[in-house]
């Protein structure tokens, strides 16, 4: 589990592949020290602490600080041991037998054992608590049994590839038995407690979350860092959304760490020497758009290439990012194991080729604002961006975009930025030409199993087909690294070939502090910052 790796280790490799330049992180922490508050400022608020329902990639440290689950994966995408010892597969890939810990204890007092991983698994097939699980990741999960308190038997319906990475996901961590029946359950907090190595104590809604050491923790996988108790005494996360905040916070002294270092203020913070500065490429899916083909005008594959070719991507993400971001070509990000650099430069940055796709589709005459008009009704696309998801500038990505198409093509991109309940009615409605989307999966599997089937949670663009759909399929259940490539770059090769998605940059994560701080670093699996189970503060 090197989501607990140095940074210096991790984030220095690849700083030049996220645009970031290839300055590498020194601090000046020294040995580890036991002891000591770390504030740390974050750029996301949780919508939930309960890891059932973790959906954004920005609380991910959050959830490991607390809850763990039975595997973890290594450096190279393969699986640990974590609250597991070991695990069996059987020869028909239906039955995955895990022998647990015998010494891990919840922060209640309550025993982990074969019965809490049964009851969790229980909890996640409850009506409506977590179907967005249940319908992908859990999708060919048949039953669980215990054979004694240290061993559980999990009974596939069919073989999948893909459950030891639920098992190794914050959807797959392990609650107590005894908060599952906390009224608070969806929402988690204090009354929803884990095994993990910092408890979560106090929660302010918009301001921080507070956690303290866990004293009796004693089981961090074999690769955490150090064993034990984390070095820290206690951790505060605060919210503070506004990058320039976050920057004067920790500059002026206020904060210790903080994530989300866009450009505009990263030359600030490489060029002061009391602060080091890191930043990994996310894995999984890229930031992308994806047209909606269940309705006009984006039902029209030539109105679907015309937006893709209107977008001068490189020159958006410069103007936005200031060369410190990495174009994305297909719906996965370039730093994941199943990539395919073969779809890159096949399309795009074509604008007279977008007007004449326009021209042919009937979007040929314009309005006395100047957008395309199609008997009598503009050429116009909505995209909905719900705020507690909105990191990266992606607001001002998508006002770039918007201004790149109506110059390009003279197309009319509405955008709207409003709060998760009214996204989630408009998705609901229909009411979306486009929506946006990134995963940090440490999988890219799970990530396309969630995006591409018809009916899958997050399927909102509408393109349907048995032949993807069989291929998903096939990928998923496989265990076969060589066989999962072959079959996912025909994926991406199909989604570029029908203009599914206009892909934009691969998502990467910052972590900046001051020089002091030691042993922060990424998941180099998922590129996102690690938990604080391995971070000190230097004398």
């Amino acid at each position: 589990m090197r989501r607990f790796a140095a940074v210096v280790v991790v984030a220095g490799l690849l700083l030049a592949a996220c645009g970031g330049g290839a300055d590498e992180p020194a601090d000046d922490a020294g040995a580890p020290v036991q002891g000591g508050s770390l504030t740390w400022a974050v750029e996301t608020e949780p919508i939930t602490f309960n890891p059932h329902q973790y959906a954004q990639a920005k609380a991910r440290l959050l959830v490991w600080n607390s809850f763990e689950a039975l595997l973890t994966h290594d450096d190279k995408g393969g699986y640990l041991p974590w609250l597991a010892r070991s695990y069996d597969v059987s020869a028909d890939g239906l039955t995955y037998t895990f022998k647990l810990r015998d010494d891990v204890t919840f922060h209640d007092g309550e025993k982990f054992d074969a019965a809490a991983v049964k009851a969790n698994l229980d909890q996640l097939f409850a009506p409506g608590y977590a179907p967005s699980v249940t319908s992908t990741q859990l999708k060919n999960f048949k039953d669980a049994q215990v054979v004694d308190p240290a061993t559980i038997a999990v009974h596939l319906k069919q073989p999948d590839g893909l459950i030891l990475d639920f098992f190794a996901s914050p959807q797959g961590a392990q609650i107590s038995p005894k908060s599952l029946k906390s009224p608070d359950l969806k929402a988690g907090g204090p009354d929803v407690v884990g095994t993990g190595p910092f408890i979560l104590d106090r929660y302010t809604k918009g301001q921080e979350v507070h956690y303290k050491r866990n004293p009796a923790y004693k089981w961090a996988p074999a690769d955490a860092g150090h064993q034990g108790p984390a070095y820290l005494d206690e951790v505060t996360y605060r919210f503070l959304k506004e990058s320039s905040v976050r920057v004067g916070a920790l500059t002026s002294g206020q904060v210790d760490v903080i994530e989300g270092v866009p450009a505009t203020e990263q030359g600030l913070v490489k060029g002061d020497p009391n602060l080091q500065f890191a930043q990994h490429l996310n894995s999984g899916t890229a930031y992308n758009y994806y047209f909606n083909q269940t309705r006009a005008p984006f039902d029209d594959i030539r109105v679907r290439k015309a937006f893709r070719d209107a977008v001068d991507v490189d020159g958006v993400l410069q103007g936005v990012y200031r060369g410190t971001a990495t174009r994305a070509w297909s719906i996965l990000s370039p730093s994941g194991q199943f990539y395919d650099p073969s779809v890159e430069k096949t399309y795009g940055s074509d604008p007279a080729e977008a007007n004449r796709l326009l021209d042919e589709a009937g979007w040929s005459t314009k309005d006395a604002e100047g957008f395309r008009t199609k008997n009598g009704q503009r050429l116009t696309a909505r995209i909905v961006l719900s705020a507690p998801y909105v990191r990266d500038k992606r607001d001002i990505l998508a006002q770039a975009v918007q201004a790149a198409v109506k110059q390009s093509a003279a197309i009319d991109l509405q955008v709207k930025i409003v709060d998760a309940g009214t996204a989630t009615d408009a998705i609901n409605k229909n009411e979306y030409e486009l929506f946006d989307n990134s995963r940090a999966d440490t999988d890219a599997g799970a990530a396309l199993t969630l995006i591409l089937p018809k009916g899958a949670p997050i399927n909102r663009h509408g393109f349907a087909s048995p032949d993807l759909d069989a291929q998903v399929a096939t990928a998923a259940a496989s265990t076969d690294p060589a066989k999962r490539k072959e079959i996912y770059n025909t994926v991406q090769h199909t989604l570029t070939d029908n203009a599914t998605l206009l892909p934009l940059y691969a998502p990467a994560d910052q972590i900046a502090a001051q020089k002091r701080i030691g042993g922060l670093g990424f998941e180099p699996t998922a590129g996102v910052p690690g938990s604080a189970y391995n971070v000190w503060i230097g004398k």
